[in-house]
């Protein structure tokens, strides 16, 4: 039975894997900061010492944009130190790490779908710190995996949450949206069932997954409401914050080529998270 060391237990991904992987094929070892702190090199290495997994999996990230701009430290601590030092301990015991990382490593300024072998250009603390953590991922670990995705939701704090509290709060009317950033919404639980697949076979490498499709921020939040039905209780007011168009889309194509079964539409996906929370995050 392998051990799959879960760090980010109660995140986003971390709690759908949870969910999702089957404990009579695995032993499931979740953790979060009270248990394991990624950032301190003697914690990772001790726990890793005792534990023995065969594949370690990377939830953990200091993902909001804003807060990275504010606190570059703590961003470069969380996403790129605490990556090398999960790499470092996994290469230590030939153990795989699967790094789930971001559509943030690239520009945003192209017209057409990422792939796994366009050139990152970050522009944000966020993209450049996890870009950072991937390059200590590939060069410190052999057997290892990076998994890009965009716009990820779950239970907790995200964008689907934020539309939903304030569909739900009588005391908020209007929400203002952004319509010029465009991207493919995705599941944790859709993004957790491609890093199932991963888990057992022999690919390495970078692997983009998303949901199918793709749309501005305004068309996503006009979906949350629709599929909660409540057009009618929060009028969505679209902005801009520049001329510039921020496209972020990432194209699955290792996915593709290594015929691994792909994550369902963006819409589908929403819809089953709908009806799975009952729009209650």
């Amino acid at each position: 039975m392998e051990k799959i060391w879960i760090a980010g237990a109660k995140g986003h991904v971390g709690s759908a894997l949870c969910d999702l992987l089957d404990c009579r094929h695995y032993e499931i070892l979740p953790t979060d900061l009270e248990e394991v702190d990624i950032t301190d090199r003697e914690s990772v290495s001790n726990y890793v010492r005792v534990s023995r997994p065969d594949v370690l999996i990377n939830c953990v990230g200091f993902g909001d944009i804003a807060s990275c701009e504010a606190q570059p430290d703590k961003a470069y601590q969380v996403n790129t130190v605490g990556a090398r030092n999960l790499a470092v301990q996994a290469q230590a015991i030939g153990a795989k790490l699967i790094h789930l990382s971001t559509d943030d490593v690239f520009s945003h300024h192209a017209r057409q779908p990422y792939n796994e072998f366009e050139i990152p250009t970050p522009s944000t603390i966020y993209g450049k710190s996890k870009l950072a953590g991937e390059r200590f991922v590939q060069n410190l670990c052999t057997r290892h995996v990076i998994v890009r995705s965009s716009w990820v939701y779950g239970i907790g704090r995200d964008f689907v949450n934020t539309v939903l509290e304030a569909a739900n709060n009588p005391s908020v009317t209007s929400m203002e949206v952004a319509e010029n950033e465009f991207a493919s919404p995705t599941s944790a639980t859709e993004l957790a069932k491609v890093i199932e697949q991963l888990i057992d076979n022999d690919c390495l490498g970078i692997y983009h997954a998303v949901c199918g499709g793709f749309c501005s921020r305004f068309e996503f939040a006009q979906a949350i409401l629709k599929a909660i039905h409540a057009k009618d209780k929060l009028t969505l007011k679209p902005i801009s914050d520049s001329e510039t168009i921020n496209y972020s889309v990432l194209d699955n194509m290792m996915l593709r080529l290594e015929n691994f079964t792909q994550p369902v539409s963006w819409q589908q996906a929403l819809k089953d998270y709908i009806t799975t929370t009952g729009g209650n995050d």
